[in-house]
């Protein structure tokens, strides 16, 4: 070998190792960030002539895309079950529980025991009294339970609408990505860094929507929901929502008073079984605001019906005609069972007893259409009014399978159906959380690894010292030769 060889190789072993000092520097300082793909130096001889030495071929990133695939779907339907299971939670919280005297239940057996009491001693006007205001709170925890369900319903609406939003700006994003990785591949320069940014926008846009990464030509990628919609190939589509400033329960997709979701103008479905944006957390806010609360609202509203329908019967209150209010009623009218959907909402004690809307409360003792008070001393009406709490009959609505329960019974059956909702949406949720964590804990764990690249170093170290000695070594023959 000629002394300008052992130069050369000298040299190009110093530039390789300095690229490699930089990449070893890098992946040790973004260990712990998310989407950072592990950096290698790629190297190859050179052998030209007499001399020879170390060819810097670039920077490849190191990613188990695979791996990056599962974590981002793993994320997605942790978000998606977080959202059921939040939702059952909260709806569980609405209702109340049995020992809570705020709750319906707790309402509920209020009323009873005011009833009781108030037959005891019939004459007692603070018990009658009492026994009106145990049926008010009643019927404040049954339109608390709807405003609070509709209340989930709007939340849902509007964090669809923000989300929609950040996934179009998501998308324009790839777009842009994808063409400065092209443009700087063409023109030979690293792209890692491009790629990082990429791999952290996918993963934001699959929590929002479930994606699949399919690689294209000259670095680009596109971007399929796994229900088969394409969100980037080449463009990126545009999907569009519609926000509405408040929800009620009359309002649904079907009778076109909420939006539904649009990709590039074309309707999409939104169920969360056969929707092709199903999953992850904007598929979890179109499952609370169409199915789940939806749901949740038929049942308290099945609930109202039942309290209404029991306290209408002329055969409780023989001053009722058939079409008169009872002592519940639908804003201040008779119920029609034809008009059942928001009931819960509408629901009022009759004005005949209010003293607030200006009645008396001694007409749950001698009947609501009665014009003077009667005998102070007969309890049979309010006996039949607490007989009509515990009557077995079954419900007109709600799903229950054709069963017969007491007011008591119904709404007992409606809380343990939520709370074994909430208990299977945790289920599901602890599942998905376990999943995604281990998931990641192996991403890392696959990623860089700190001591392994602090070896590299070393190794660099030692090749740079051996190089600098060549140099070093060619320095004193030049030397030497000069001197003779």
């Amino acid at each position: 070998m000629t002394i300008s060889g052992a130069l050369t190789n000298a040299l190009s072993g110093l530039r390789a190792a300095g690229r490699g000092a930089e990449v070893v520097s890098a992946n040790i300082s973004n260990a712990l960030t998310p989407g950072y793909g592990r950096r290698v130096l790629a190297l190859s001889p050179i052998a030209t002539g007499a001399s020879g030495g170390v060819r810097i071929d670039g920077i490849q990133r190191v990613v188990d895309a695979s791996l990056a695939a599962d974590k981002r779907l793993a994320g997605a339907d942790q978000l998606h079950a977080r959202g059921a299971a939040d939702f059952f939670h909260r709806t569980e919280q609405l209702l109340g529980t049995p020992d809570d005297s705020a709750s319906i239940s707790g309402r509920l057996a209020g009323l009873e025991r005011s009833l009781i009491t108030a037959a005891s001693r019939p004459d007692a006007t603070e018990r009658l009294d009492m026994a009106v205001s145990e049926a008010q709170g009643l019927v404040t925890s049954l339109r608390q339970a709807s405003a609070g369900i509709q209340e989930a319903r709007g939340a849902a609406d509007r964090t669809i609408s923000e989300q929609v939003d950040r996934l179009n700006v998501s998308l324009e994003q790839m777009v842009s990505l994808n063409t400065m990785i092209t443009a700087e591949l063409a023109r030979g320069r690293d792209t890692s860094g491009l790629e990082d940014q990429r791999q952290g926008l996918v993963d934001s846009i699959s929590n929002m929507v479930p994606v699949r990464e399919v690689p294209r030509d000259n670095g680009q990628i596109a971007l399929y929901t796994t229900g088969g919609a394409v969100l980037l190939d080449g463009t990126a589509a545009t999907l569009a929502f519609d926000r509405s400033n408040v929800v009620t329960p009359y309002m649904s997709v079907d009778m076109g008073t909420l939006s539904g979701l649009t990709l590039n103008g074309t309707p999409l479905r939104t169920g969360s079984e056969n929707g092709p944006m199903r999953g992850g957390s904007i598929g979890a806010q179109f499952m609370i605001r169409d199915e789940l609360a939806v749901t949740a609202q038929e049942q308290v509203d099945a609930i109202a019906r039942d309290l209404v329908t029991r306290f209408q019967d002329p055969a409780v209150d023989p001053s009722l005609a058939a079409t008169d209010p009872g002592l519940f009623t639908d804003n201040g009218g008779a119920f029609d069972p034809a008009d059942e959907r928001g009931l819960s909402s509408r629901l009022e004690l009759n004005a005949a007893v209010d003293s607030d809307q200006g009645g008396a409360s001694w007409r749950l003792r001698d009947g609501l259409n009665t014009a003077t008070p009667g005998p102070v001393g007969n309890p049979s009406l309010l006996q039949s009014l607490n007989g009509a709490l515990n009557a077995a009959l079954v419900p007109g609505s709600g799903g229950f399978s054709g069963g017969a329960f007491t007011l008591p019974g119904l709404v007992s059956a409606v809380t343990s159906s939520i709370g074994t909702s909430r208990n299977i949406a945790e289920q599901e949720l602890s599942f998905a959380s376990a999943r995604f964590t281990e998931l990641t804990e192996r991403q890392f764990a696959e990623g860089v690894d700190t001591d392994e690249e602090i070896q590299r170093l070393m190794m660099i170290e030692q090749s740079y010292a051996a190089n600098a000695r060549m140099i070093e070594a060619v320095d004193e023959m030049m030397q030497t030769i000069l001197r003779l």
